[in-house]
């Protein structure tokens, strides 16, 4: 008979190290772009294009990354520590086909990517070798990724950010010398920062390596790397494909967008990259937030303990809301000196400002998104955000990016007005869902699939077995059509 699993921690002690985590990532990308600038306002579009079409291929990995976050929690959650060490296992060897086929496209059709962003012809010469420079990396960013995942399942949100902060200083002091020819070094420019990336990557995964033996109790195999576990990977795959699905659609919206602001010009480029690598920091507390309330969610769900998850969902987005919309307005009044970091063209600096303005209205929308929509994942709710999502990324980011953008005239502030409109519009879908509990009956479907699973592993006794997580007690009157599976 298994003991239950200990209740999962409150919201704080997970969403803090994430939030740390993406500023640090955060600052890496804002460090790169200063290093970029330095050699001129087309290297740093260029490093901002070859990032914008690595994000839409890193996507493609977080397919099984975002499926095991999931399916570990909820196995987690009911007591079943073996599954969730096999669902564990099976993403590493996932995500080194996944991986490897993004290094492939990556490489090969670095200037067919490029082309479709509509490059300008002084940056695609310094973009194109980046991206190829870039591939290897992503390879070993796809197994960081399922590694990292798995951790921050089993709550080790702590041990991955000790490895974040070694990786990221590693990433930071390669870059710099190589970018810039450091003593015997020669001057490498933008491949410098791929190779720096490369370099500090394969650290991290060692590191990786040891956490999973001496936090996890798991040592890694040689198989685990290229293996593909059907069992496993269909509990992953049934979260991960509408995941990465929806991802997938923002990703390519938002790539319309980026395709009208290259027409635009290089300024206009250049501007959105500088004023982007600001607003990253506006975002991290609601991304931090949501991936926190993925995990938790994903525990309670486990554990049967749906009050619970209605409870934190609705105090993590209060709180995420309060944090977004006052570190945006800071970041708009703090918006010329800011940029001036980036490039003392006043052009840029004063569209940048608008822009960082108008970013006080994106963001709490974009927060919504964050947290709720993780947190429909996590619950089973897998499939409505796509398709509600869909829709409006198409006819409002990437149509409206157009349309006011380009045909209207307005310009890098009409696809501002775009990217917050869209962010609006889902947010509240998702939120309409969740508060009418349309997410009950997935969730209730996922403790079922975990109870028939510990019966058929022999550690359950079934439907009644008073061992099961989230089980042991007699709910409080009242409390059962909330808090029941």
């Amino acid at each position: 008979m298994t003991r239950p699993p200990p209740p999962p921690p409150a919201l704080a002690p997970l969403a803090g190290p994430l939030a740390l985590e993406l500023l640090l990532g955060i600052g890496v990308g804002v460090v790169g772009t200063m290093l970029a600038a330095r050699i001129s306002d087309p290297a740093a579009a260029a490093l901002a294009l070859g990032q914008h079409v690595n994000a839409m291929l890193f996507i493609l990995f977080r397919i099984v990354a975002m499926g095991a976050s999931v399916a570990v929690t909820q196995s987690l959650g009911a007591g079943q520590r073996d599954a969730a060490a096999a669902i564990a296992r099976a993403a590493l060897g996932a995500s080194t086909w996944m991986g490897g086929g993004c290094a492939a496209v990556a490489a090969l059709g670095a200037g067919a990517l490029l082309g479709l962003l509509h490059a300008p012809p002084e940056v695609l010469p310094l973009a194109t070798p980046f991206l190829v420079a870039l591939a290897p990396a992503r390879w070993l960013d796809a197994w960081s990724a399922s590694a990292s995942a798995g951790l921050r399942a089993h709550l080790q949100a702590r041990a991955v950010l000790r490895v974040i902060v070694v990786t990221h200083s590693l990433h930071l002091l390669f870059a710099a010398a190589l970018m810039q020819g450091w003593g015997p070094l020669p001057a490498l420019g933008l491949p410098g920062f791929a190779v720096g990336l490369l370099l500090a990557r394969a650290v991290g995964l060692a590191l990786y390596a040891q956490l999973w033996r001496r936090a996890l109790g798991l040592v890694l195999r040689p198989d685990d790397l290229w293996r593909w576990r059907p069992g496993p990977m269909a509990a992953v795959l049934h979260v991960g494909l509408p995941g990465a699905a929806e991802n997938i659609a923002y990703r390519l919206a938002f790539m319309v967008s980026v395709a009208v602001v290259s027409a635009l010009g290089t300024t206009a480029l250049a501007t959105h990259a500088y004023t982007s690598q600001i607003n990253y920091f506006g975002l991290v507390f609601g991304l931090a937030a949501g991936f926190a309330a993925e995990i938790l969610v994903g525990h309670l769900v486990g554990a049967g303990r749906l009050g619970e998850a209605d409870r934190l969902v609705r105090r993590t987005l209060a709180r995420a809301l309060a944090f977004s919309v006052g570190v945006t307005v800071l970041l708009a009044l703090a918006g010329p000196w800011l940029l001036r970091q980036f490039t003392q063209d006043t052009g840029i600096v004063a569209l940048g400002v608008t822009l960082l303005w108008w970013t006080v209205v994106l963001e709490p929308g974009r927060t919504f998104n964050l947290v709720v929509i993780n947190a429909l994942r996590a619950a089973g709710d897998v499939r409505y955000p796509v398709m509600a999502g869909a829709a409006s990324m198409l006819l409002v980011l990437a149509g409206g990016s157009w349309l006011l953008g380009q045909v209207m005239g307005l310009g890098l502030v009409g696809v501002w007005l775009a990217y917050a409109a869209d962010e609006w519009v889902r947010g509240l879908l998702m939120w309409r869902r969740w508060t009418q509990r349309r997410w009950l009956p997935h969730a209730r479907a996922v403790r079922r699939r975990l109870r028939a699973a510990s019966v058929r592993a022999g550690t359950g006794r079934g439907r009644g077995g008073h061992h099961e997580a989230g089980q042991h007690r007699r709910p409080r009157p009242g409390a059962r059509r909330r808090d029941s599976a």
